[in-house]
């Protein structure tokens, strides 16, 4: 199937098919989902005969990028074929995507890890193939669906979800519904500005969260304070400094090295003056923190929780407010990609 087959338009959809958020109903048990996370590593698929968060069949595979666009959409129907079950009446196909879309559309934008991967008709393509409905959804969004409805902000109508690894994404729940803006590109938390001036994001802007605080950005610094001529055990551990990764740091902080606790520190404090301006904005009942560089756990948390109480314009904003990390780990996307199918 052609990836050009069907005309990828960025319209703007009648206004009653539109909404600034996504109201998250439930359909009847009888509708069975298979979900899909599209990542730039890895393609994982399952299938959900009912709304439990554990899967009946499921399949996990390395996602073909250097094959192009059109390699990766025939393993993305490889994989949903491996698992749909052969009735496939009330069937649904909920797709976690990185990177912006149009939710409605079924338009993927950009998606960042999965070159040539420009406004791809997703959803349409899908649909030829399987004459089911499908849903898509921002895979950061997806994974706060995921944690809003079966993990670490369960029970929670208002929460924020951000996750921090090579890049930094978001979701927010407001009300009980996923925020989703006028054209669905709602949440990207991870773009915020704050240090004009700074570091290149991977969008091509400066001084963005995800340009200061996200791995990459851990793992540059690193490598910055040890040109300037600071000691560290990363040298040792890793050989020359272009070598150093995020998670490298994130181990040599919590076994004591000072440069490595200081970066970590760092980005701990970035992140938290920004979580500050975000409950500002939408006062969260949960904030729930996730990603690979979450896992360096309270090294990375004090200091974003000492910023946020800092940079909090009154104590009324922090009046039951939850940090935490996020509970589902690598399967937040699948959960979530079913969650999104099933909600709406």
């Amino acid at each position: 199937m052609p990836l050009n087959g069907l005309p990828a338009k960025r319209r703007v959809a009648p206004a009653a098919r539109r909404e600034c958020c996504l109201p998250l109903c439930y359909t009847a048990d009888m509708v069975t989902v298979v979900a899909v996370d599209l990542g730039g590593t890895n393609l994982r698929a399952a299938y959900f005969p009912d709304d439990h968060p554990h899967p009946k069949a499921q399949t996990k595979i390395p996602t073909p990028t250097h094959e192009g666009p059109q390699a990766v959409l025939h393993r993305i129907i490889q994989t949903i074929e491996q698992v749909a079950p052969a009735d496939r009446h009330d069937l649904r196909i909920g797709v976690g995507v990185p990177g912006p879309l149009d939710p409605v559309e079924g338009v993927v934008f950009d998606a960042p890890n999965v070159p040539g991967w420009l406004d791809i008709p997703l959803k349409a393509l899908l649909q030829q193939h399987f004459n089911v409905p499908i849903i898509l959804g921002n895979d950061a969004n997806v994974a706060a669906l995921a944690e809003w409805r079966y993990g670490a902000a369960r029970g929670s109508d208002d929460m924020l979800y951000l996750t921090i690894s090579t890049g930094i994404g978001g979701g927010v729940i407001a009300n009980g519904r996923l925020v989703l803006g006028a054209n669905g590109l709602a949440g990207e938390l991870g773009h915020m500005l704050v240090n004009p001036g700074g570091a290149l994001c991977g969008c091509g802007q400066h001084g963005h969260l995800e340009a200061e605080a996200a791995g990459p950005a851990i793992a540059r610094k690193a490598r910055e304070r040890i040109a300037a001529g600071e000691r560290t055990s990363l040298i040792d551990a890793k050989g020359p400094p272009a070598e150093i990764t995020a998670e490298a740091v994130g181990r040599a902080a919590n076994s004591g090295d000072l440069l490595a606790r200081a970066v970590v520190e760092e980005a701990g404090e970035i992140i938290g003056r920004q979580l500050a301006s975000l409950v500002h904005a939408f006062n969260p009942e949960v904030i729930v923190i996730g990603g690979g560089v979450s896992t360096i756990g309270s090294l990375l948390f004090e200091p974003m929780l000492l910023a946020l109480r800092a940079h909090i314009m009154h104590p009324a904003f922090l009046k039951n407010l939850r940090v935490v990390p996020a509970a589902l780990g690598d399967d937040a996307g699948l959960i979530g990609a079913m969650v999104l199918a099933r909600g709406t």
